[in-house]
């Protein structure tokens, strides 16, 4: 019994050995695996079992550092935490987690043997581990850490796929040029990043001499209208009409935020007002060095010189980078109204990054710098000097604010009153003056209609009608049309700007029809009474420059000025793949790797004349051409319904192709001509009306061309009773 009793509590221990080790490998596994129960499991573990904690560096296979910062350990130590705080921690078993309560496993030996070779190497006394290198590389990869794993994968997974290239690691963003390329006017752009878009400007541009009867160039909306629900609003460079002009036409379509300066919006409220719709469109009025928020696109307006106020570029903050969109701009150090254009911000951006300058083109041929407007405020001096005893009137632009400040000035220091002829001219500096940027003195600005009470050396009149527009104030005087004004010797007329490409002509018609009639006429050949609101070559490489671009598009001008803005990005070391000269549909997209052309869409013309937009299309100018060219010739007959032969007629009327009196024996000709043709008809049964004005028309427009050379619109109406 005494030996029975001293060698039972030697196994007992043994065995209890063996049951703490299996147990041990359970926390093991919950310890390499990260998982908690759902409830903590409770385990009563006798009193007398005390062991010794093996230091955390000395498990085999485990990284203690790594399991904390992925998932927390701590949670399964609570469950030894009763009175097994010196349990040491054992390799993962990841195929046979085991709880805490479940007895040793008979079906596992080598697992048992390996623990406790673990508990004789872990022993206090044994300061080195010399299995440790060798196994925790055998260990470490079957750690189930997939946060941990996740990380170290994630740098790869952001430069390369599954096929080994490169992934971008920012996105691109795209370029719709629906209008101001190849083109003067009708500046339309669309940006797109991560499915946000917004517009820059929406102008308008005047008809070419071929566009008969037209009156506005609108852009293409189409591609607008099919995306309008990605659109976060419109933003607006300035308030010129090449920029704006269009807006009212747009917004009837599809109602969008308007962004821009004070000026700018206070005229575009003006148009919608007279289109009635303003109570429908959001005006956000953005200062200079603001910040507009567009999707994830944030849009900062820089202040720049123009030959309006209010004149801003935009830097187009997005994830792809950042764009530059200049606008219209110069560079003026003295500038007639406000501050000189932000140079210094410009160069920041530089120095930050851009990714693309989109560059005014419109002076790109002109070399050298554009001349300040206080060059002008010279020449007027001297001109008023000049026209002391004669009456001044002034043709510049209507929007050219800073220009009508200036000739104020003058008048008012020479004594002279100041009239206002036209009616955005009036409109205008409306707005000017209510909005603080037109300042006028008390007492100078008199009707148009009292002029003729003033004595002509005491009065200036401001008109529109630089361009030699036909219904101009200015074109109507120079043709006598004018109800109010008269122009004649003592009239000293100064034109106040430069022609826009393609107007020269007409311009320059009105100029002698002034000169006929025998008034002093000065322009801008002759003075310096212009300068221009768009940067020369010179300024066009200082901001390329300063604002240092990966890529670079020219953009507001013909071909010839999109082509002179690229060469001088070539000039200064612009590789050729980084210049992109495109045209009105374009879709370019702009990535940190590269930029390309991806395609187009839908861009174009609408033509307004008068209430109807989009009305007159190519076949309605290609009528009115030939019309314009050699005339009409209307043919009205009646036939019988039964057998076709001629009742009445034919009569035969001409308009824009003969004089009638002085050409009877050609209309009689043409008489008998068109009854023999029906005649023949009749007696051949053919009774198809279109038919028979296909033959009438084919006969008369032979014998017509061969007696005149010429080739009018022949329109046969014929009647049947």
């Amino acid at each position: 019994m005494t030996e029975k009793n001293q060698t039972n509590p030697a196994e007992v221990k043994i065995a209890e050995e063996s049951r703490i080790d299996a147990a041990n490998e359970g926390r093991s596994t919950l310890y390499q695996k990260i998982v908690m129960p759902k409830k903590p499991v409770q385990r009563t573990v006798p009193a007398a079992r005390h062991r010794t904690q093996k230091p955390a560096d000395q498990i085999i296979g485990g990284e203690p550092v790594q399991i904390k910062e992925a998932n927390q350990v701590e949670q399964p130590k609570q469950l030894n935490k009763p009175k097994q705080i010196n349990q040491p921690k054992q390799p993962k078993q990841a195929n046979q987690p085991k709880p805490l309560n479940q007895p040793k496993q008979t079906e596992q030996p080598k697992q048992l043997s390996h623990l406790n070779q673990t508990k004789q190497v872990s022993q206090p006394n044994q300061p080195k581990q010399p299995r440790q290198p060798r196994r925790q590389p055998q260990k470490q990869p079957s750690l189930p850490l997939p946060q941990q794993t996740q990380i170290q994968r994630q740098p790869n997974q952001i430069q390369q796929n599954k096929h080994g290239k490169n992934i971008p690691q920012k996105p691109s963003i795209k370029a719709y040029f629906l209008g101001g390329l190849n083109e003067i006017g009708k500046n339309f752009t669309l940006f797109e990043c991560e499915d946000d878009m917004m517009i820059v400007d929406c102008g308008m541009a005047f008809p070419d001499d071929d566009m008969l009867g037209v009156d506005l160039v609108l852009p293409d909306f189409t591609f607008v209208e099919r995306n309008v629900d990605k659109i976060r609003g419109i933003v607006l460079t300035h308030g010129h009409e090449d920029h704006i002009g269009a807006l009212p036409y747009l917004l009837k379509k599809v109602n969008l935020p308007l962004y821009g300066t004070p000026l700018t919006l206070g005229l575009i409220a003006g148009k919608l007002k007279e289109h009635g719709i303003l109570n429908k469109v959001k005006l956000n009025v953005v200062k200079p060095g603001g910040h507009i928020k567009l999707g994830c696109m944030d849009v900062e307006l820089i202040h720049v010189n123009h030959s309006i106020p209010d004149a801003v570029s935009l830097a187009i903050h997005s994830p792809a980078g950042t764009i530059i969109h200049t606008g219209d701009f110069k560079i003026d150090c003295t500038p007639a109204q406000g501050e000189m254009i932000d140079l210094g911000r410009f160069a920041e951006l530089g120095n930050e990054g851009v990714l693309a300058l989109l560059s005014d083109s419109t002076n790109a041929e002109r070399p050298g710098y554009t001349m300040s407007e206080s060059k002008v405020n010279d020449s007027f001096e001297r001109l008023f000097k000049r026209a002391e005893n004669s009456r001044i009137i002034i043709a510049t632009f209507a929007s050219n604010i800073s220009r009508v400040q200036q000739i104020i000035n003058c008048a008012v220091k020479y004594g002279r009153k100041v009239a206002l002829s036209g009616r955005s001219m009036l409109n205008v500096m409306g707005i000017g003056v209510e909005l603080g940027y037109l300042d006028v003195p008390e007492g100078v600005l008199i009707d148009l209609d009292v002029i003729n009470r003033y004595p002509k050396d005491k009065v200036v009149l401001v008109t529109t009608g630089s361009q030699g527009e036909p219904m101009s104030a200015l074109t109507r005087m120079a043709f006598a049309d004018h109800r109010k004004v008269e122009v004649g010797p003592g009239d000293f007329i100064i034109i106040s700007a430069r022609p826009i490409p393609g107007n020269e002509k007409t311009i320059g018609t009105v100029i002698d029809e002034l000169m006929k009639r025998g008034c002093e006429v000065v322009y801008e050949s002759m003075y310096e009474v212009h300068v221009s609101g768009h940067a020369c070559q010179e300024e066009l490489k200082l901001m390329q420059g300063i604002t240092k671009p990966k890529y670079f598009v020219p953009v507001h001008g013909e071909q010839k000025h999109l082509r002179k803005n690229a060469g001088l990005a070539y000039a200064m070391g612009k590789d050729a793949a980084h210049v992109f000269i495109g045209d009105i549909g374009d879709v370019l997209e702009i990535n940190q790797d590269y930029m390309k052309k991806i395609g187009s869409v839908p861009a174009g013309r609408i033509l307004v004349d008068g209430l109807g937009v989009g009305d007159v299309g190519s076949i309605v100018l290609r009528d009115r051409k030939h019309l314009a060219e050699d005339g009409l010739i209307i043919v009205v007959c009646t036939i019988a319904s039964g057998d076709g032969h001629v009742v009445s007629g034919p009569d035969v009327v001409s308009r824009g192709f003969v004089y009638v009196r002085e050409s009877e024996p050609l209309i009689d000709e043409a008489k008998v001509l068109v009854n023999s043709v029906l005649e023949s008809c009749a007696e051949n049964n053919i009774h198809d009306w279109g038919t028979l004005k296909t033959r009438i028309k084919d006969e008369l427009s032979r014998m017509l061309y061969g007696r005149t050379k010429r080739n009018p619109m022949i329109l046969p109406i014929i009647m049947e009773v």
